[in-house]
């Protein structure tokens, strides 16, 4: 078995080692310091004597590296080769690792009931699937960043060691998972990272991956989303180093900006954003009110006509649908008007027809609609008093003048 020692002593960057066995691009050594994916760590880049090392997996327990397709190998088992591991890519994942202990430990102080459920290191943003007895809402993640960047600026001590499986169990608040802690079990030993002192830790977890030996070795973290994978999982997604920096670059930028563009300082945004809203709110108000008296006063200008000894006001109205001249309709007919029924037939690319009748006339509004679709298709339905109807096959000046001449 050759287990990878990059977890033990991540700093390694370069080393020397024996081929134990070749197997046409794949080359096992008698130890290695790359890293094999596992756990949601991506697998170390680098080269092994000179050639690209593809990728880096563990296999029945041995840590097997794919060398470049492309290369001219010739290695055989018992040469010495050199492996030197890609700097920049290994600080960029042990710091990563290192942010989701710590975002985890943030999480455990606002959360109840609170469960790991996996991560994942990408090159741009890093994953954190947390199981919590209630979402996680906006306020929430404000909170976990701040947390979480609280504990770099502490400078808390990352440290590593083995137990058994069941003096791992047994550590106070540890995070335990043998799914989803992948690489942490070895020969029924289980690696334990503590960020912080181990008499008052910040976070305690199974792990098998590379860290940084203090948070402030991690940099800024940004928050940038969550989601709901599955029930009652919450996925936070959020940046270290590089990509984090420009993150809270853009976000300050964006608040600079709306901040000029309200003439507001940035900490006195809600402020002007909640007066922005009430007064967004009441020009909406106002809009529907004007609207709705313009969609009456075009009801009340229909041109009027005798139809079957009752008094009805018909034509066209632009604009408008039906739901919207419901109301005005009903008020446009009765007692206090000179007409016993309505009909307005919607002009446009989708025409359809409403009718009103006054309660005390002998009109039944969703007869009429009946009638209209009856001669020019579509369907509809109602009451007595209102009724409407769609789909109409037909010019609507030409439902307009049917529904005058019945």
């Amino acid at each position: 078995m050759t287990a990878s020692r990059a977890p033990a002593e991540p700093t390694v960057r370069e080393f020397e080692a024996t081929v134990d066995h070749v197997d046409g691009r794949e080359v096992v050594l008698d130890e290695t310091y790359f890293y094999p994916e596992s756990g949601g760590q991506p697998a170390d880049r680098g080269t092994l004597d000179g050639h690209l090392v593809d990728d880096v997996v563990e296999r029945e327990g041995e840590v097997v590296h794919a060398l470049d397709p492309d290369a001219d190998l010739d290695l055989a088992p018992g040469d010495e080769v050199t492996g030197l591991i890609d700097d920049a890519f290994r600080t960029y994942c042990a710091r990563a690792h290192t942010a989701s202990h710590v975002l985890f430990g943030a999480a455990r102080r606002i959360a109840d009931d609170l469960g790991y459920a996996g991560f994942d290191i990408s090159e741009t943003k890093v994953r954190v699937d947390l199981t919590t007895a209630e979402p996680l809402d906006d306020g929430d993640l404000i909170e976990l960043e701040r947390l979480a960047n609280r504990a770099v600026w502490d400078s808390l001590p990352v440290s590593w060691e083995t137990h058994s499986a069941d003096e791992a169990r047994d550590v106070d608040g540890i995070a335990f998972n043998t799914k989803t802690e992948e690489g942490a079990m070895s020969g029924g030993a289980v690696r334990v990272v503590t960020v912080g002192e181990a008499d008052d830790p910040w976070d305690v977890a199974a792990c098998g991956g590379t860290h940084v030996a203090n948070t402030a070795e991690i940099g800024p973290m940004a928050v940038l989303d969550r989601s709901n994978p599955g029930e009652g999982v919450t996925r936070v997604e959020f940046a270290v180093g590089p990509t984090a920096i420009d993150e809270i670059g853009a976000v300050h930028a964006a608040a600079l900006d709306a901040a000029t563009t309200l003439d507001a300082r940035v900490g006195d945004l809600p402020d002007a954003v909640s007066r922005l809203r009430d007064e967004a709110d009441r020009l909406e108000a106002d809009l529907r009110d004007a609207r709705e008296e313009l969609l009456a006063a075009r009801l009340r200008d229909l041109p009027t006509a005798e139809v079957d000894g009752a008094r009805w006001a018909v034509g066209t109205v632009e604009d408008a649908d039906p739901n919207e001249l419901r109301e005005p309709a009903t008020e446009a007919v009765g007692s206090d008007t000179d007409r016993d029924a309505l009909a307005a037939v919607g002009a446009g690319d989708a025409p359809f027809v409403v009718v009103a009748a006054a309660g005390d006339a002998d009109i039944d509004a969703g007869d009429v609609v009946a009638a209209v679709t009856d001669e020019f298709g579509g369907g509809g339905g109602g009451g007595p008093t209102f009724a409407q109807g769609g789909g109409l096959d037909a010019d609507p000046e030409a439902v307009a003048a049917w529904l005058r001449e019945r």
